[in-house]
C-alpha cells in the first residue's frame, strides 16, 4: 500500500516522499541513491530519520527533489521522510522531534538590499 505524498523542504529545496514498504531501496529523482547524493554526509543526513526510529530496511523511498543545492536537497528529503514516517505511525513523532527531525530549517539566504552591494555588505564609504 502507498502512503500519501509529504513535502518537506529546506533552504530553496522541496522534495515530495512516497513510502511503500519495501527493503530500504532508495531513488531520488528517478537515480539510485549513491548516484544523486555521492557524498557520505549527504546520504547520512537523508536516512538519518530511519535511523533514529530504527527502521532503515522496511521501506522503499521513492523522492522528487527540486530546487536549493546537494544539502537543501538533502535535508529537504530528511524532513519529509520524517514527516512521512509520522503520518505512518504517531508514536514515532516524539523520537523524531526529539532527534531534530520534525522541524523546518528556516535559515535562508537573506535578500540583496537597495544601495548595498550585497545583502550586509555596503559599499565602500569616502567621507571625501
Amino acid at each position: 500500500m502507498a502512503h500519501s505524498i509529504i513535502v518537506g523542504r529546506r533552504k530553496n529545496a522541496v522534495a515530495r516522499v512516497y513510502l511503500t514498504p519495501g527493503s530500504g531501496k532508495v531513488t531520488v529523482n528517478g537515480r539510485e541513491f549513491e548516484n544523486y547524493f555521492p557524498d557520505g554526509f549527504d546520504r547520512q543526513v537523508v536516512l538519518s530519520p530511519l535511523h533514529t526510529v530504527e527502521m532503515v530496511d522496511r521501506f522503499d523511498i521513492h523522492a522528487n527533489v527540486h530546487g536549493g543545492g546537494h544539502a537543501g536537497q538533502a535535508g529537504a528529503v530528511r524532513h519529509s521522510i520524517a514527516r512521512a514516517l509520522v503520518e505512518i505511525d504517531e508514536t514515532l513523532k516524539s523520537a523524531l522531534r526529539h532527534g531534530g527531525h520534525m522541524t523546518r530549517d528556516p535559515r535562508m539566504v537573506e535578500r540583496k538590499k537597495y544601495g548595498q552591494k550585497k545583502a550586509r555588505k555596503r559599499f565602500q564609504f569616502s567621507k571625501r
